[in-house]
């Protein structure tokens, strides 16, 4: 684990210190933990990529809650979701839905394309500074980074690599008779 003390990169939280620090983690439960503690730090842009958002929470009131919170903020913030299957989402998220429905001006949630259908390591990144990475979605092994830049880099550019193939998701409305 490697650690130390920042105080750039967050707009609107001076003297705020985080601690630059990877932690690895071995369980679902801790990767929850990890998700819930990265959210606040959000001050600009959440991007998450994962099979179906099953495994780990996300239509959990607090982290729906929280999701909110980030959303509420400052003009500009996003909260970007690719996922390759929405029929989770579609059918057991509805506080997800509703969350999409509320702020369809600063949230999106798409489809993998074909070109992208076979990654496997789901991804949570936070203003381009903090991550979770999991390694495969059939282990539960990860790597939460907080203040960790250069290492959220490439993680990033690859989340931009599979967002690129994205098809639309989930709308904000529904159309219909």
């Amino acid at each position: 684990m490697a650690s130390s003390i920042s105080t750039d990169g967050l707009p609107g939280s001076a003297g705020v210190r985080l601690e630059s620090r990877t932690v690895a983690l071995n369980s679902i439960a801790e990767q929850v933990a990890a998700i819930d503690e990265l959210i606040p730090l959000a001050q600009r842009r959440i991007r998450i990529f994962d099979q179906d958002l099953s495994q780990t929470g996300w239509n959990h009131p607090a982290r729906v809650e929280k999701l909110s919170a980030f959303l509420r903020g400052t003009r500009g913030r996003r909260l970007d979701i690719i996922v390759h299957d929405t029929g989770y989402l579609e059918t057991a998220c509805p506080r997800m839905l509703n969350l999409l429905r509320t702020y369809s001006h600063a949230m999106t949630i798409y489809r993998t394309g074909p070109e992208a259908r076979l990654a496997t390591d789901p991804l949570l990144i936070v203003d381009d500074r903090h991550y979770l990475h999991r390694f495969h979605v059939d282990q539960p092994r990860a790597t939460m980074g907080i203040e960790q830049p250069e290492q959220t880099r490439p993680l990033a550019n690859r989340y931009e690599e599979i967002w690129a193939t994205g098809e639309p998701g989930i709308n904000a409305t529904v159309l219909g008779l």
